[in-house]
């Protein structure tokens, strides 16, 4: 009886090894490998938008024959308004995620404000008409199509004369100061992304989103009517801005999509 039951063991051990040896050998698929993303910001670009702008200026007033100070409190005038800009530039990517670059802009509107003549209670209305800036730019990307970044130059601005009015009684003086043209030194940032982001499918299609801030040489204005100066107007300004705008990136890449 022993014997017969090892017999069939044996036996059922046998036909179970024939019978796994006949089995295909199983396959285990692996995930798909997911490719890292890939974007290349280097190329020119351009761009135009709109934005938001205050200034604010240091003023004192000045005999204008001795230069020494009629009155010489500091006085902080200001103003704002809305303007357009445009403007373009090219990019290099380097080392992965780092961005440099070149750019060049203008900004036409109109920052209103107002300028006293603080001798004889004069008052007049200061307009910052246009500026133009060229910089560079460098940022690290946050994302493949996402780019935060820092900027600085050189900066130019064009200012509007004024007609002043007497500030008791806003009657009109025949007293004014002229128009004239500052320049300065700007910072600022901001960050650029693809709109790809916002479910748009608009490839080399950019959003910019900028803070700049843009300090200039100030300047002695004479407060005239004809050839008569009854004070010079010390007048340094300090612009900022916010702004945003639409930019279109010419050779633009995105990061790959994998396949599976």
């Amino acid at each position: 009886m022993k014997k017969l039951v090892l017999a069939l063991a044996a036996a059922a051990v046998f036909s179970g090894s024939a019978l796994a040896a006949d089995l295909p050998a199983r396959t285990y698929s692996k995930a798909p490998v997911m490719p890292e993303p890939v974007a290349n910001w280097t190329g020119f670009y351009l761009f135009g938008g709109f934005g938001g702008g205050l200034w604010a200026a240091d003023t004192y007033t000045l005999n204008p024959a001795t230069g020494n100070c009629i009155l010489c409190a500091h006085q902080t005038q200001g103003g704002g308004g809305w303007y357009g800009t445009v403007g373009g530039g090219y990019d290099w990517q380097f080392s992965g995620p780092w961005v440099a670059g070149v750019f060049g802009d203008g900004q036409f509107g109109s920052l209103s404000g107002t300028i006293q003549d603080q001798g004889p209670f004069f008052a007049g209305r200061e307009k910052l008409k246009d500026t133009w800036a060229v910089g560079i730019r460098a940022g690290y990307l946050v994302a493949p199509n996402v780019l935060s970044y820092v900027n600085g130059g050189y900066t130019g601005s064009n200012w509007s004369a004024t007609s002043m009015i007497n500030t008791g009684n806003l009657a009109a003086t025949g007293f004014g100061t002229p128009s004239f043209n500052r320049n300065g030194w700007f910072f600022g940032g901001g960050v650029e992304n693809n709109l790809n982001i916002f479910g748009i499918t608009a490839p080399g299609l950019f959003m910019k989103t900028e803070y700049r801030a843009a300090y200039f040489d100030g300047i002695d204005l004479a407060d005239t009517s004809g050839a008569t100066a009854v004070a010079s107007i010390h007048f340094k300004p300090l612009v900022q801005t916010i702004s945003t705008s639409l930019v279109y990136r010419f050779n633009w890449s995105g990061p790959v999509v994998a396949k599976y």
